[in-house]
């Protein structure tokens, strides 16, 4: 896990997508964001580029691949599994079986889309403030 890389959020709805935008800038964290509406680009990307996110924030429900079908790609893919990258799912609802199915996946959080602008920052603080103190095996390798 880089301490130090981009967030990626991949997220299909373009009012998320600014309502997220808008609370990163807020909250005035160092990370670069970047969005994907897409979860087969935000794999291409993370695959074939030298780039060590810090964490990746997923919606569940999108078109070409949901939320957990690109966990399972990430999870099963020894080279991404190996960089411990922190995979969240951010999404709108949820149910028993889609919580289990997530950490059944070694989901490393399920989080709920807040309505209003300022549980947003607040989740969204808590979340990166909780993954700047943990540490992971990544950190250790030579």
């Amino acid at each position: 896990m880089s301490k130090s890389g981009p967030i990626i959020v991949i997220e299909d709805d373009p009012d998320d997508q600014l309502l997220l935008d808008e609370t990163f800038k807020f909250l005035n964290y160092p990370y670069e964001i970047i969005f994907f509406s897409d979860g087969y680009l935000a794999l291409d990307f993370i695959v074939k580029s030298d780039v060590k996110p810090f964490l990746i924030i997923s919606d569940i429900n999108m078109p070409r691949i949901d939320g957990f079908e690109l966990r399972k790609k990430f999870h099963n893919n020894e080279a991404l599994s190996i960089r411990c990258i922190p995979y969240l799912f951010f999404t709108s609802g949820s149910n028993r079986k889609g919580v289990y199915d997530a950490y059944a996946m070694s989901a490393q959080g399920f989080f709920i889309k807040p309505n209003t602008i300022t549980d947003l920052q607040n989740t969204i603080r808590k979340i990166v403030e909780y993954w700047q103190e943990c540490f992971a095996p990544s950190q250790y390798i030579e």
